[in-house]
């Protein structure tokens, strides 16, 4: 049985939750993620939503010992209902997945966490905006996603490897007793093919999406400094 969350894939994580390692709070979360089987079973929800019978069956355990530690992780915060499905029987089932809200436990009083919070959330929505731009630029400057993923493509002029006429070679070489021997002028033409091939190699989406990172990454190092 294969079942999906009713959430919308699109639909960006929420804020950060960030909890004090001395809160009640993380007492909740250590004590649901103490148990192995805990973890496990927040290891395949992280890989497909499902509801606590087909869970149990994966992660080899009992029902009842599987709702126990769903229970728990629920109350902690690391798991949520998304959707709800039929058994054969027709008895109605929650189907379980990862909290939709990123979960960071941190050492710290309260204004620490809040700053740690906000400063979360802004990378998060940096990232998400550089994404989307890094698409755009793409689709713009280059040849559309499929490049941006799947590989660029090199124009035959950019990178032209055919035959080229052979008074070409006879004005960029001399003859010496070891036979040809390239001339400055060949060498520069051919350092000049390979820088234009070099830079097509590199899909404009994805070298802004580098530079953005570098950015958000300074700027995430500069704020940890002046903390």
């Amino acid at each position: 049985m294969s079942l999906l969350p009713s959430r919308d894939p699109a639909t960006p994580d929420a804020e950060p939750r960030v909890i004090g390692v001395d809160s009640d709070d993380a007492d909740d979360v250590l004590s649901a993620l103490s148990a192995e089987t805990a973890r496990n079973l927040l290891s395949e929800l992280n890989k497909e939503p499902a509801p606590p019978s087909e869970l149990a069956d994966r992660v080899d355990t009992s029902l009842q010992n599987a709702q126990y530690h769903l229970k728990k992780l629920k109350n902690a915060g690391a798991v949520e209902v998304v959707d709800t499905a039929y058994s054969e029987k027709g008895r109605e089932m929650d189907v379980f997945a990862p909290a939709n809200q990123p979960l960071v436990i941190c050492a710290g009083d309260e204004q620490e966490t809040s700053g740690l919070r906000a400063a979360l959330a802004n990378i998060i929505g940096g990232f998400a905006i550089i994404g989307f731009a890094s698409l755009l630029v793409q689709q713009v400057f280059g040849s559309g996603q499929g490049t941006l993923f799947g590989g660029p493509t090199v124009s035959s002029g950019s990178a032209d490897t055919g035959s080229r006429d052979p008074s070409f070679y006879a004005e960029n070489a001399t003859v010496t007793d070891g036979g040809f021997e390239a001339t400055a002028g060949a060498l520069d033409t051919a350092a000049q093919g390979g820088a234009e091939a070099a830079a097509a190699v590199i899909p404009p989406g994805l070298a802004f999406f580098a530079g953005g990172a570098f950015v958000i990454a300074g700027m995430a190092a500069l704020w940890y400094i002046r903390q």
